[in-house]
């Protein structure tokens, strides 16, 4: 974890699925509310040129503290604003070793098309699962909520999703095993 890094642990506590996700997300979003202020700030190295910030890290007056969100160890969301660019990095819940392979399957899916995406990085940051940056010129050309929607339904679709796909594999590994074990009957 950087240094200076805050961390905000949402107790949860033992509650049904959708009651436990509801704290932590609406965490998120009250965080990202916050810190989507972004304003149009040229690059202080490079004449005429703004790029986002938090990428370049060009200088430090301009990067703000990064804030760590964590459900537990393995689900978590790292946001790190900085004058004209936020990145969101975020941990998705992996249980075992196919929640593993099905959430790295998943991501690489969606960031080899980050173009379609527009917000999506090709990389993720080094710990987490999947990336966002958004600039000030996201933030000018499209709604501040709707942003934070999004990643805050991508949150909550990737949860689901991968649940769904490691049903499914669950249900053709029992199909394919009693096929295979009725042989022997």
């Amino acid at each position: 974890m950087p240094i200076g890094t805050h961390v905000l642990l949402c107790n949860l506590g033992f509650v049904a699925q959708s009651n436990t996700l509801r704290p932590y997300l609406s965490c998120v979003r009250s965080t990202l509310t916050a810190a989507l202020t972004l304003d149009n700030f040229a690059s202080q190295t490079v004449e005429r040129h703004n790029v986002p910030e938090i990428e370049a890290a060009s200088s430090l007056e301009v990067l703000l503290t990064p804030l760590t969100i964590s459900r537990n160890e393995n689900e978590k969301v790292l946001i790190e604003p900085s004058v004209n660019s936020i990145r969101i990095s975020i941990g998705i819940k992996q249980a075992d070793e196919l929640e593993r392979i099905l959430a790295h399957k998943f991501t690489r899916f969606l960031m080899q098309r980050a173009e379609a995406f527009v917000i999506l990085r090709r990389k993720p940051v080094k710990g987490y699962d999947i990336s966002f940056l958004i600039t000030n010129f996201h933030s000018e050309t499209m709604l501040k909520h709707k942003l934070v929607d999004f990643i805050i339904e991508f949150m909550e679709e990737v949860d689901k999703e991968i649940s769904e796909m490691k049903l499914s594999i669950n249900a053709r590994a029992r199909i394919v095993a009693e096929s295979y074990l009725s042989q022997f009957a």
